[in-house]
């Protein structure tokens, strides 16, 4: 007799897979083009289906939340944050986006993303709540983003929290996580041009949606920033009636000794700043020993030509020095190292951030000890969505000196299986795959005006409007042939999925990457068969994994596969 097996994991798989059905909810589409010429129905909408969930927006209250936005860093800023309340002894929630490779790095119970039956329990508590009052309400359900808010919420106030960093999802002011009423403290990290549809295409009007954060009466923290970005601010924060502050530079908390931190760059240094002030804010808050005593007031030359006061550095506790030591952010100026293979890994994709990646990636990459014997290979792995200027993000990272770019989409395989917690239902294949060639493009033109060489019009026209009849469906998923028949000498190249273009760059010399016959196929153009030789004889090989956090996620899935565990 045989017996089926099934699935421990069917009911968070279950799960994960309704969750997704709300990204392409028919009902929110005619919601959104209902609301966008209101945006305060959008927060109007989250209360109600908070309401419909079961909880009052009175009682987010109860979280003692730290709301962070910002452009560049609020992610970081808040796992700075969290990881030295955590190291304080509190209970700390922590609520961010997107996740890198499972849905549940979302919300997190002291640092560590929710079990999958917590998961599992919470998101059908919070689903059937909601699918059992819809009939009563114009609008169904709420989308993935907003039913992932409300299901935060209900983790943090069941599993009973001391406190919840809540990280913005985009702007601020309509964001859905501003239903929260009386935050603690909130922060406002670096800012810049970022979801320009959304929040408005100068950096001013940005700022402005950013500073909607701001509650009456609550203390909130931001960096130095641009000046028509402070001055928007500090309006903000006047006619809502918030005390904002400037931050001290990290260095006023360096007397004796240059702090070390978990998460690398220079532009840490703000992030992790800005947090020192979010944490001894709540502690202060909170009537906890051990606050940080006030040192003198702290002002740089670029400070004392602010109008905004700036707060007073302080003391550190041991818990808050260790925690910034601690801190780990994935996907975010990461190293992995792999016998010759070595991955820096950011999720960089905005202006600022690129520079700071390339910052960075030169500072770490460039100067490390060079081999002995044999070459250095240096890789791009690039991907970006969105609105995002390809063009300008790609002239930044020029300087690195790669040998190869190589560009695919934010897919993990070509097949679907598995990949649950990482499918986008609101593009097409043929949509990314389009926008990859556009990625590849941009850069071939940069490399042509980088050596003053027109290689263009050597290619006929007709190959441009061939280039998507490369892409077909073969057996059991898509085969891209490497487009480059219009540069035959750039060393650029297109891969259908990240898995394939990992199989290239790593030439069986990362046992994570074995050659599928697919991948040995694609292997035969010019470009990559060449390259390939490359890559097999280097010493060392190089690959900045960057342009999209997406695209980090899924190289970090096939990397660590603890990561899916």
């Amino acid at each position: 007799m045989e017996f089926a097996v099934i699935n421990p994991d069917f009911p968070f798989v279950d799960a994960i897979q309704t969750l997704n059905t709300l990204q392409t909810n028919a009902s929110y589409l005619d919601q959104v083009k209902r609301e966008r010429g209101d945006p305060q129905l959008q927060l109007e909408a989250m209360k109600g289906f908070l309401k419909r969930s079961g909880l009052k927006v009175e009682d987010l209250d109860q979280l003692n939340i730290i709301h962070v936005t910002g452009t560049k860093g609020k992610g970081s800023t808040c796992a700075f944050a969290e990881q030295m309340l955590r190291n304080c002894g509190l209970k700390t929630g922590f609520y961010s986006s997107p996740h890198l490779v499972q849905v549940r790095e979302r919300i997190r119970i002291n640092g560590q993303p929710i079990s999958k039956e917590l998961f599992t329990k919470y998101f059908w508590q919070v689903y059937n709540r909601l699918d059992e009052r819809k009939d009563s309400c114009p609008q169904s359900m709420p989308a993935y983003f907003r039913f992932l808010t409300i299901m935060a919420f209900h983790v943090f106030l069941q599993e009973k929290v001391d406190l919840a960093v809540v990280e913005v999802g985009i702007g601020g002011a309509y964001d859905c996580t501003n239903i929260i009423r009386k935050p603690v403290v909130c922060g406002i990290s670096s800012l810049g041009i970022d979801h320009t549809s959304i929040l408005g295409d100068t950096i001013e009007k940005i700022a402005w949606q950013k500073g909607g954060i701001f509650k009456p009466g609550v203390p909130a923290f931001t960096v130095p920033q641009p000046a028509s970005c402070l001055q928007v601010l500090m309006d903000r924060a006047k006619d809502i009636g918030c005390p904002l502050s400037l931050c001290p530079d990290l260095d006023a908390y360096e007397e004796d000794k240059t702090l070390t931190l978990g998460l690398a760059g220079e532009h840490q240094r703000s992030n992790a700043a800005l947090a020192l002030q979010l944490t001894q804010t709540w502690l202060h808050c909170h009537g906890y020993d051990g606050v940080g005593e006030v040192k003198e007031p702290w002002q740089t030359g670029h400070m004392l030509k602010q109008p905004l006061p700036t707060a007073s550095a302080f003391r550190l506790s041991f818990a808050m020095v260790q925690g910034l030591r601690e801190t780990e952010w994935l996907g975010r100026t990461q190293i992995l190292q792999r016998g010759a293979l070595t991955y820096y890994i950011d999720g960089a994709h905005t202006t600022s951030s690129m520079h700071a990646c390339v910052h960075w990636f030169r500072d770490v990459a460039l100067n490390e000890e060079k081999p002995r014997t044999g070459s250095v290979v240096r890789v791009l792995l690039f991907n970006a969505t969105g609105e995002r200027d390809t063009a300008a993000l790609l002239k930044l990272l020029q300087p690195c000196q790669f040998d190869y770019a190589i560009f695919c989409p934010n897919i993990t395989e070509v097949s679907a299986s598995g990949n649950a917690d990482q499918q986008n239902y609101n593009v097409t294949l043929e949509n990314v795959l389009s926008r990859c060639l556009e990625n590849q493009r941009h850069w071939n033109q940069l490399m042509e005006e980088k050596v003053g060489l027109d290689l263009w019009s050597a290619a006929p026209l007709e190959l441009e409007e061939s280039l998507m009849k490369k892409a077909s469906l073969r057996g059991h998923g898509l085969l891209l042939v490497p487009v480059t028949e219009r540069l035959l000498n750039s060393s650029s190249l297109v891969f259908p999925s990240i898995s394939q273009a990992l199989q290239w760059v790593t030439q069986g010399r990362d046992p994570a990457f074995q050659c599928s016959l697919v991948t040995k196929a694609l292997h035969q153009h010019p470009v990559a068969s060449s390259g390939a030789v490359l890559l097999q004889e280097a010493a060392s090989i190089q690959v900045l994994v960057t342009g999209s956090l997406h695209l980090v996620g899924g190289v970090l899935k096939l990397l660590d596969q603890s990561l899916s565990q």
